[in-house]
């Protein structure tokens, strides 16, 4: 479009004829500026409406030409699954602080820290010079007291009979003689020959006689009779005595060598040689040579989801190990509404895990809700915050285009998926989008509702 111009020198004389003439130049020098000023909108005006025309012819084309996206066909889904981590700690199956029953020096240790043991395995040792020393004196005594024993129990010998016999004649032949001179000392007294006093010397001596040879014909009936139970019973009495207190010194001889309970591994020693250590106190610390245990407290619903021999999969900072559950402890701890849960982790974890490592496990839990599984490209976010997704309209007419719409939809839960078939992040939501329609998968960017597309499934 042209716009006509006026001369600038016309149109500055046809002016000026209505101005002062009282500075004819000033004027002159003023009308040309304005001319300038003129002539140039006359040049960019059909330039600018020239490019204003192409740029809506441009939108146009671009609003009719139809583009060209991916779609898929929606599904429905029944469910989905969530996995939470859950912290706890490594602990093993059993730890025990062990020390001697009895007091005494400490003169060796067997092991060192790090150490694996066997169950029965010796590791340390007290002193027992003293012990060794009691137990050979009862031994002594335990000898003297059985042959005595045996000596009751077999009775008397041949020999001894025969010589306490012997004894007895011995007395009586004795005594018969006392008797004799007895009765002549009467006479002499009946006489007056000797005094009182003599004759009840020589009768008290033969009653002395005459109590030895009855002592004597007891001890031969004794050995006639054989030993009494009553004195067998009392010599093994004694005999019993000896070996229990010989027993109890071998019971404080065998506590002072400390003995591995089980197998296991040496984590600390507390003491070092020569220390006069106390009963009870404590001299290594061993752990359970065995696979180790994870306890980690899962909330109730969790836990209650879990059987014995459940497969799971424990985390040690960047490590995974194959584990099963192995107990629920039965308890709820009040603080934190947890219940304590016994994983049991592979053998193979036993020499790369320590006590009290941070241990995580993943539980799966299955959440039942209706909704579809998308792709989380096929969202879109509008200026409110919420999610949407272009679902396809067919045209009216087989002349006419597909357009895409926005329909609302609300994300339950997303997730990585990789797999032969999709690779990225999806979502699980829920809206007004029906299985069976079909949304724009990828590139929606580049959509306005309404927009005509070509789809490729």
């Amino acid at each position: 479009m042209s716009h006509p111009v006026s001369p600038p020198d016309t149109a500055a004389n046809t002016h000026s004829q209505s101005l002062s003439p009282a500075k004819p130049a000033s004027r002159s020098r003023r009308w040309l500026g304005l001319g300038a000023v003129g002539l140039l909108f006359a040049i960019c005006t059909p330039i600018v409406q020239a490019q204003l025309t192409a740029s809506e012819s441009a939108t146009e084309v671009a609003a009719a030409r139809p583009l060209s996206v991916e779609t898929l066909t929606v599904e429905a889904a029944a469910s989905y699954t969530v996995s939470r981590s859950y912290t706890g700690e490594i602990a093993a199956l059993r730890s025990s602080d062990l020390g001697f029953t009895r007091g005494g020096e400490l003169v060796q240790v067997l092991v060192a820290e790090g150490d694996r043991v066997t169950a029965g395995q010796s590791l340390a040792q007290l002193d027992t010079a003293s012990l060794q020393t009691q137990k050979r004196q009862l031994e002594a005594q335990l000898a003297a007291a059985q042959a005595q024993l045996l000596e009751l129990e077999r009775g008397a010998r041949q020999e001894d009979i025969a010589a306490a016999e012997a004894e007895v004649r011995d007395f009586e032949n004795q005594l018969q003689l006392q008797q004799q001179q007895r009765s002549r000392r009467e006479f002499l007294y009946a006489e007056g020959a000797i005094s009182r006093e003599q004759l009840d010397e020589f009768a008290f001596g033969a009653e002395t006689l005459e109590a030895r040879r009855d002592r004597a014909q007891s001890n031969l009936n004794e050995l006639r009779n054989g030993t009494r139970p009553e004195q067998i019973a009392a010599q093994q009495a004694v005999v019993d005595q000896l070996v229990a207190s010989i027993a109890d010194l071998d019971v404080d001889l065998n506590k002072s060598t400390l003995i591995a309970p089980f197998d296991g591994i040496v984590a600390a020693q507390s003491v070092d040689e020569g220390v006069v250590v106390g009963a009870g106190q404590s001299v290594v610390r061993l752990v359970e040579n065995q696979a180790p245990e994870a306890r980690i407290g899962l909330p109730e619903t969790a836990a209650q989801r879990l059987t014995a021999g459940t497969p799971v999969t424990v985390t040690l900072g960047d490590t995974s190990y194959n584990a099963t559950v192995k107990s629920l402890l039965p308890e709820i701890d009040p603080d934190t509404r947890t219940q304590l849960v016994v994983f049991q982790l592979e053998p193979t974890a036993l020499t790369a895990v320590n006590l009290g490592q941070t241990a995580r496990v993943g539980i799966t839990e299955t959440i039942p809700t209706e909704g579809m599984w998308l792709p989380a490209q096929a969202l879109i976010q509008d200026i409110r915050g919420l999610w949407s997704v272009y679902v396809v309209m067919p045209a009216d007419s087989e002349t006419e285009p597909d357009i895409v719409q926005p329909k609302s939809v609300e994300i339950l839960h997303e997730e990585s998926r990789k797999d032969t078939t999709q690779e990225g992040l999806r979502v699980f939501v829920r809206g007004t989008v029906q299985p069976g329609d079909r949304i724009v998968a990828d590139g929606v960017h580049r959509l306005i509702p309404g927009q005509p597309v070509t789809t490729v499934e």
